[in-house]
């Protein structure tokens, strides 16, 4: 496990949990009560620090090494065996920063699509750090038009530092592939449910990110831009990114207070990495609980929901 400067009090007393351990195997002495102390202090502490994160912990947490991406996510969740990934734009290439596939929850068919970020140094060179070129965006809409051509739910799972900004990708129309992305997902005649599992930043997650129900989980973030980013732009470093991800309204209560979002997944205590199974089975769930409650709906009416959704967000002034 990789600690965060913010958890180091955590990694202390996990250090002394495993000393404690060790002693009393090797020594043959009961030491059960000793653990059991460090272990409840333990429990305090993470509530502590977890239960007064600021913004910027917040959004360090949604890069820690260990948190589940995209694949594991769809690994945890669906039938066993049942993904079936599909590859390419049809136009210029596979992307592997956008993953995407067939798969069934629970007996039901989904089209699951997300970025993906890699582990190693290699597969993050690969992945390009989850952030999609345009033909990412275009497999993606591939796949979203055949999701509704067989009337099957389309789940979005959103984790990128944004779209990526090379020259390559400009040359291709990222702009136009993201916006392309947006002007047919608004028309989709199939429910579509957006997840933030990490990071939502930017047009490189609204390129997946217009569903009928959008959601955030406990230790995300979405904005229009990342706070390193904003700091650079305003203060010309990066040494204000903390005060840049205060003034953003990034973290899950800002977003939902300002009606950008339509609920929050609890997370296990200390982020999804500390028990991923947990978190897997929460996010199942509520993917399961919007399609039985959408089921109902024609696809007029799941373009009309879908589309006051997104108006409803702001006003303008002739």
């Amino acid at each position: 496990m990789e600690y965060l400067s913010f958890e180091l009090p955590i990694k202390e007393l996990m250090d002394q949990y495993q000393t404690c351990s060790l002693v009393g195997e090797e020594s043959g002495v009961d030491v059960k009560l000793a653990c059991s102390q460090i272990e409840d202090k333990i429990v305090e502490k993470k509530k502590e620090i977890y239960g007064n994160l600021t913004p910027w912990q917040r959004v360090q947490l949604s890069r820690h090494p260990d948190r589940p991406y995209t694949l594991d996510y769809i690994n945890g969740m669906v039938d066993k065996g049942s993904f079936l990934e599909l590859h390419g734009d049809r136009n210029f290439a596979d992307d592997p920063a956008m993953i995407g596939g067939l798969a069934t929850l629970d007996g039901q068919k989904v089209m699951i699509i997300g970025t993906q970020k890699g582990r190693t140094t290699k597969e993050r060179q690969h992945r390009r750090f989850g952030m999609p070129n345009p033909e990412g965006y275009r497999k993606a809409l591939r796949l979203m038009k055949l999701a509704e051509k067989f009337n099957i739910p389309v789940i979005t799972l959103v984790d990128t530092p944004g779209a990526y900004p090379g020259l390559e990708a400009e040359e291709r129309g990222q702009g136009e592939a993201i916006a392309r992305n947006i002007f047919e997902m608004v028309q989709l005649k199939t429910p579509i449910f957006t997840y933030i599992i990490g990071e939502g930043a930017s047009g490189g997650a609204l390129g997946i990110g217009v569903g009928n129900k959008v959601y955030m989980l406990e230790n995300t973030w979405y904005t229009v831009i990342a706070p390193e980013s904003c700091s650079s732009i305003l203060w010309r470093n990066w040494d204000h990114k903390e005060d840049a991800a205060n003034a953003l309204n990034l973290t899950p209560k800002d977003a939902l207070r300002e009606k950008f979002i339509d609920g929050i997944i609890e997370e296990p205590l200390g982020g999804a990495h500390y028990d991923p199974e947990t978190a897997y089975l929460n996010l199942k769930n509520s993917i399961l609980q919007n399609i039985k409650a959408f089921s109902k709906f024609t696809g007029q009416e799941l373009e009309t929901q879908r589309q006051e959704k997104f108006i409803a967000m702001g006003q303008f002034k002739g």
